[in-house]
Order: structure tokens, then C-alpha cells, then sequence
């Protein structure tokens, strides 16, 4: 089966890693991957999305229309994917961010205060984790585990200090994932 995602943000959010992690974990669970990074012209501030397709089988093409899940980060960015994601897909907000919510009834929504989250634990810069591990903890394409050891196996050296927040980073988001999901049946 083949899953498409997009994670759509500033630059400077970790869009780009979160993306590339996703990526990674899913070649560490034995699956076809493909990574593309879009930039805006701005570094940090500007846009930054990217796609990341998951298959068990191998990928005609890694150029992604309507993703099945979409990570949303920022305000801009959930008016841009909202509409673009597949029926029945999951849309996946950073409502720290992105505090409108999405009018679609043939999609299902997660909203996690994922930015607030990340503060909490100590470092705006684990809201990618928060939103990336919620992701996964509601659509179970890879486990919390590999994720984890995509995270250790990938994380740059100048970050390595970080791999215990980002773990609770992680345990956080599908704690929040969970409470949402739950709240909503």
C-alpha cells in the first residue's frame, strides 16, 4: 500500500527534518521511500514543505497531488493543503499555529497544541516531533519504536544533545494524539 504525506510549514520549523525522519523510518521498517523538499526563497521565515511518499511496493512517481496526510504547522500552510488533501485522508494541525479548524467531513482532523507542547518540554524546536509522532501514533504506517531509532541513527551530531527531549517530544505527541482521538468518538 502506498502512502503519501506532505508537512508544510516555515522555514525553520524542522518541516524539512521531521520530513526526512519520516523518511528514514521508513526505510529502517524495509519500505520503498521517496523524500522531495520544497523550498521558499527565504531560509527562515519563508515556506517550506515537503512530500515524502511510503510504499511496500516500488514508487512510480514521487510527485504527490492529493497526500493522504498532511502535517500542517502554520496558518498558511492549512490554507493551502486543507483542500488538497484526499478524501478520507488525515489533516494533522499545529493549532499553536493554525487555530482555524477545517469545515471538510470527509477527511479526519487531529488539532495538537504542538508548538505550547514543545514549549512546555522546553525548546519550540520539538514541535516537529510532537506533530510528527502524533501523526503516527493516529495512522500507525511505522512504529513510535523506529521512529525512535530513525531519530538516534539520523539526528545530526550538533543535535545529538537533544535526543532525550526529543523522546519526550515524541511520547508527548502520541500521548496527544491518543486524548484527541479519543475525545472524538
Amino acid at each position: 500500500m502506498q502512502n503519501e504525506f506532505v508537512l508544510s510549514g516555515f522555514g525553520g520549523q524542522g518541516v524539512m527534518f521531521a520530513g526526512q525522519l519520516l523518511a528514514y523510518a521508513g526505510m529502517e521498517a524495509g519500505l520503498e521511500v521517496t523524500w522531495i523538499p520544497s523550498y521558499g526563497p527565504e531560509m527562515r521565515g519563508g515556506t517550506a514543505h515537503c512530500f515524502v511518499v511510503l510504499s511496500d511496493k516500488p514508487i512510480g512517481s514521487p510527485l504527490v497531488k492529493s497526500p493522504k496526510v498532511a502535517l500542517i504547522f502554520n496558518r498558511p500552510s492549512f490554507d493551502k493543503y486543507e483542500t488538497a488533501i484526499a478524501p478520507d485522508g488525515l489533516l494533522v494541525v499545529n493549532s499553536s499555529l493554525a487555530p482555524q479548524t477545517s469545515t471538510r467531513t470527509d477527511i479526519t482532523t487531529l488539532r495538537i497544541n504542538a508548538t505550547d507542547i514543545a514549549y512546555e518540554l522546553g525548546s519550540a524546536k520539538l514541535t516537529n516531533m510532537i506533530l510528527l509522532s502524533a501523526t503516527l501514533a493516529a495512522y500507525p504506517v511505522i512504529g513510535i519504536d523506529t521512529l525512535k531509532a530513525a531519530l538516534e541513527a539520523h539526528i545530526p551530531p550538533h543535535r545529538r544533545d537533544m535526543i532525550g527531549l526529543n523522546h519526550a517530544a515524541i511520547d508527548a505527541g502520541v500521548t496527544q494524539a491518543q486524548d484527541s482521538i479519543l475525545h472524538q468518538t
